[in-house]
């Protein structure tokens, strides 16, 4: 399906800003490319969203560009508009893993044809029944999933995917690509929690496990650690939709030595003339100086190479 992305004004602040002063951004979506979205767009516009993403997918297509770049643009205090329900989700539990994920970040949602609207208890009632419904749902499911599986068995039949075990090229591609649109989504959906750190650290010249250091002393409390290999692969992703700048993989230059970190080491030295490499590193590290390359782990060849400048400096005698 052709996915397309119509912004009616260009920025935010004041457009896209509705009588309850945050920003309002329309979702408007249709099934195919003869369907048109004109009378989504002006229910949308009539409710004050004049920002909105417009989108040719099935709602059952787990791979909805459009709606994964909307979803980690919007901002705390934003509020994501729909006309209808089942112009956002596939399933009442999509719909709920969503506004969920929104809720997380700060993020209303409201549904102009639904009584859905989390920014008022009426709204939140309402999603507590959906959710309630949802789970009675999960449960039916389930019940009749078991209850077939025990029925396929009983005539020899196996159950899963006969594509997959025959091992068909297709059928592996077509489960593939469907986890990873999953996985895109929810990674586009958290993006705002991370990503504008990630940023700001590559654009001071910061490494890359520098920033993963950063990033687990912010993580809350359950969340999986980072790993640089998680990072990097979720970046990559998030570039290749064109959602973070490829500029961030380009190499960090190394940074000269400042003269006050001339100055510190050759203070501590001064102070402590016998202090190994080891002791003036842990010293530098309880002060939280940074390494050249913007590391806090200092290892002694490093101090070695600072205490060599500070002597070239004058700062220190010869040894």
């Amino acid at each position: 399906m052709r996915s397309t992305l119509t912004l009616a004004a260009a920025g935010r602040g004041a457009a896209g800003e509705g009588d309850l002063g945050v920003a309002l951004v329309g979702y408007a979506r249709v099934s195919t490319e003869d369907q048109a979205t004109r009378r989504q767009l002006d229910e949308l516009r009539a409710a004050g969203c004049r920002d909105v993403a417009e989108e040719h997918a099935s709602g059952g297509d787990r791979d909805r560009p459009v709606l994964a770049r909307t979803l980690a643009r919007l901002r705390p205090g934003d509020t994501l508009v729909v006309v209808s329900l089942d112009r956002l989700a596939r399933s009442l539990s999509h719909l709920l893993e969503v506004i969920e994920g929104l809720q997380a970040r700060g993020v209303h949602f409201r549904s102009l044809r639904d009584p859905v609207d989390t920014a008022s208890p009426q709204g939140l009632f309402t999603l507590q029944v959906l959710g309630a419904a949802a789970q009675f749902e999960r449960a039916l499911i389930r019940e009749r999933t078991r209850s077939g599986m025990q029925a396929a068995a009983a005539r020899g039949r196996r159950a899963g995917n006969p594509g997959l075990r025959a091992g068909d090229p297709a059928a592996i591609r077509q489960v593939t690509a469907a986890r990873r649109a999953a996985w895109l989504e929810g990674l586009a959906a958290g993006a705002d929690a991370w990503l504008p750190a990630v940023q700001r650290l590559r654009a001071e010249g910061r490494p890359w496990e520098a920033v993963v250091r950063y990033l687990n002393a912010r993580q809350p409390a359950g969340a999986p650690p980072w790993t640089g290999e998680r990072l990097l692969r979720a970046v990559r992703a998030l570039a290749a939709e064109g959602m973070a700048e490829r500029s961030l993989f380009d190499p960090v230059p190394r940074r000269a030595a400042p003269d006050r970190l001339l100055a510190v080491v050759a203070g501590i030295v001064l102070s402590d003339p016998e202090a190994t490499l080891r002791q003036i590193g842990a010293r530098l590290e309880a002060l939280r100086e940074p390494t050249p390359r913007g590391g806090a782990h200092w290892r002694p060849g490093s101090v070695a190479h600072v205490l060599a400048r500070a002597r070239k400096a004058g700062l220190l005698p010869a040894a």
